[in-house]
């Protein structure tokens, strides 16, 4: 067919990182991609033994799930820009996050390590959306839902949160529940 390329021809797939660009071809067709077995980028992510921070709003690259595995608090804001906000929490064994809605914000969640139970509902008192999640399961928040996440599991439950746009201020750090309700009540 006049346009098509044939499904033998490998066409490069580029893609582009902070210092220069790398060239990844594709396999037999255009649909399979393959990739690197090496990341071809560095990244600027915390270490195992570094502190984590808020890195944004500069462009940022992780490993997410180490990322997330290694997060020992309630809450900690990964990355921060002005439409999106990424942060890494860790609830203790029989701990929730705690029934709450956000009428301006969506919510997506990914858990990366235990089990737990997510409730959602449009009042609070009637949370009849249930479901439970384990490992590599997400689950999206609509604005406007009331939730709750529940650790479930025997183990700490870690996960990651991507608010949009940005529900906590830049750089939050929240070592307990306990601090993360105090900063929320003393912020109104």
């Amino acid at each position: 067919m006049k346009g098509m390329i044939p499904s033998n021809y490998q066409i490069p797939y580029l893609m582009f990182n902070c210092c220069m660009p790398v060239y990844i071809p594709l396999c037999n067709n255009m649909h399979s991609y393959r990739y690197p077995t090496q990341p071809s980028y560095t990244t600027n992510a915390p270490s195992p033994s570094a502190t984590i921070t808020d890195y944004g709003p500069s462009p940022f690259v992780v490993n997410i799930e180490e990322a997330a595995k290694q997060n020992n608090t309630f809450r900690t804001a990964l990355w921060t820009g002005e439409y999106l906000q990424l942060t890494l929490m860790s609830l203790e064994v029989g701990e929730a996050i705690g029934l709450e809605m956000h009428p301006d914000v969506d919510q997506f969640i990914r858990i990366e390590a235990g089990e737990g139970l997510v409730q959602m509902g449009d009042r609070k008192e009637q949370l009849d959306f249930k479901r439970k999640v384990y490992d590599d399961f997400i689950f999206i928040i609509p604005a406007g839902k009331w939730h709750n996440l529940t650790n479930t599991g025997t183990q700490p439950l870690k996960l990651y949160s991507i608010y949009a746009p940005p529900e906590h201020p830049y750089g939050t750090v929240h070592a307990t529940k306990e601090i993360a309700q105090a900063a929320e009540y003393h912020n109104g």
